[in-house]
């Protein structure tokens, strides 16, 4: 039995998407996020991290909702739905995010416990300690291979700067 780099399946390139339910550039960069899941399919692993930023009164809540969407198995399809009903978060809080989870075809009354009982907020909390101890200041950053790209200035060339590194790292696994 063999133990060549052939015979091992390649791991995926992890990219952490520091991100913002509440925050329009966010919303902007999922584009940027589905071309990535579109390029590299399962040769990335996109993984959504927490970076509420206090200006926005519901990030905190749409986090832990995330978590909750995550939970029940669709995550990425609650993160798109909510990041496209910004202004309807804005206007409505925390009943919009519950009415999101219900057109999903979530469970919207867990989605409703969830967010009373705080099951999710070591997590958000746990993610936003850890973006501001390796400088996230704003959302949407990206973290690929210990190289911060902040979005939260610009978005400019974010996306091809993401896929540099990724091709990068891809290639190193490739090889090794």
């Amino acid at each position: 039995m063999s133990d060549s780099p052939a015979d091992r399946p390649a791991r995926p390139v992890v990219i952490d998407v520091w991100c913002e339910l509440q925050c329009p550039d966010c919303r902007t960069a999922l584009e940027d996020v589905r071309a990535l899941r579109a390029r590299y399919g399962d040769r990335v692993e996109l993984r959504l991290r927490h970076f509420p930023l206090e200006k926005h009164k519901h990030s905190f809540a749409a986090a832990q909702a995330a978590e909750e969407a995550f939970e029940q198995g669709k995550g990425w399809p609650y993160v798109e739905a909510a990041l496209a009903g910004v202004e309807d978060l804005d206007r409505k809080g925390e009943a919009h995010l519950v009415d999101t989870a219900r057109e999903l075809g979530l469970d919207a009354e867990e989605f409703d416990t969830a967010l009373i009982d705080g099951r999710h907020i070591l997590i958000v909390d746990a993610d936003q300690a850890e973006g501001k101890a390796i400088g996230v200041t704003g959302t949407p950053t990206y973290v690929v291979g210990g190289e911060r790209l902040d979005g939260g200035k610009s978005q400019e060339g974010l996306r091809e700067r993401v896929e540099e590194i990724t091709d990068r790292l891809l290639a190193a696994d490739a090889s090794s």
